[in-house]
């Protein structure tokens, strides 16, 4: 039994607030069988470079695919990995602690590269930077957990799989769900907030919370969670 879960969809090199939502709950579920919505952080983030913020985009297959769920998205052009390591190691080779982090992340572009969809992907490299993070929550899929019809009967439905008693949301969940129905099944709700989190030394220009979680480990290191604690100084 897991007292606490989340339940958000598998983002790309997701940036620190993911990963601290991921630790803030006893079980984090993928929710990768709902739909897939482009130009958002499902197949692309951010990475600080010598020229400004860069966008990283893993290229998947659209024409034709309008309504497809992200566990259905498959990859549309090889050799995406090799090409964004190249970018992150021309673009981080300089930071404190490049060396050190180098190996585990570049092994996860190399076994990223075989694969085939985007979910898979995702789930990769998320439960591969949680250890560097010291962050050992379980990852779950929803599509292993079964479902209902219904947003909010869903959400309630993979609590009850994990036998959870709290739903940690994400903020922009705030405007649909309906907290009564999770108290009718005996399930709390509470929001995330990712405000008030530290500054922590960055390479190239003014400081940037909202670039992927790499930029914080290949400057920081072993000491990245604690930039990941709200309300630190």
């Amino acid at each position: 039994m897991h007292k606490k879960i989340a339940v958000v969809q598998s983002n790309y090199i997701p940036w620190k607030g993911y990963f601290d939502l991921i630790r803030s709950v006893d079980a984090f579920i993928l929710y990768d069988d709902v739909q897939y919505t482009r130009s958002d952080w499902r197949n692309r983030n951010k990475i600080k470079t010598a020229q400004g913020e860069y966008w990283l985009s893993i290229p998947v297959k659209k024409k034709g695919r309008l309504g497809q769920l992200i566990n259905e998205v498959e990859i549309s052009t090889p050799g995406w990995a090799a090409a964004h390591w190249k970018t992150i190691e021309q673009s981080y080779r300089r930071a404190p602690y490049f060396a050190q982090m180098q190996a585990p992340i570049r092994a996860l572009y190399e076994q990223a590269a075989d694969l085939t969809h985007l979910t898979r992907i995702n789930h990769l490299f998320i439960a591969g930077l949680c250890p560097l993070l010291g962050i050992h929550t379980p990852l779950y899929r929803s599509e292993d957990l079964g479902g209902v019809e219904g947003k909010n009967e869903r959400l309630i439905h993979l609590c009850q799989a994990l036998g959870a008693e709290h739903y940690l949301s994400g903020p922009a969940a705030s405007h649909y769900l309906d907290e009564a129905a999770f108290a009718a099944q005996g399930i709390t709700v509470s929001y995330m907030s990712y405000a008030g989190y530290p500054e922590y030394p960055q390479v190239y220009g003014d400081f940037q919370h909202a670039v992927s979680v790499i930029d914080l480990l290949f400057n920081t290191g072993a000491d990245a969670s604690a930039f990941m604690t709200r309300g630190a100084a």
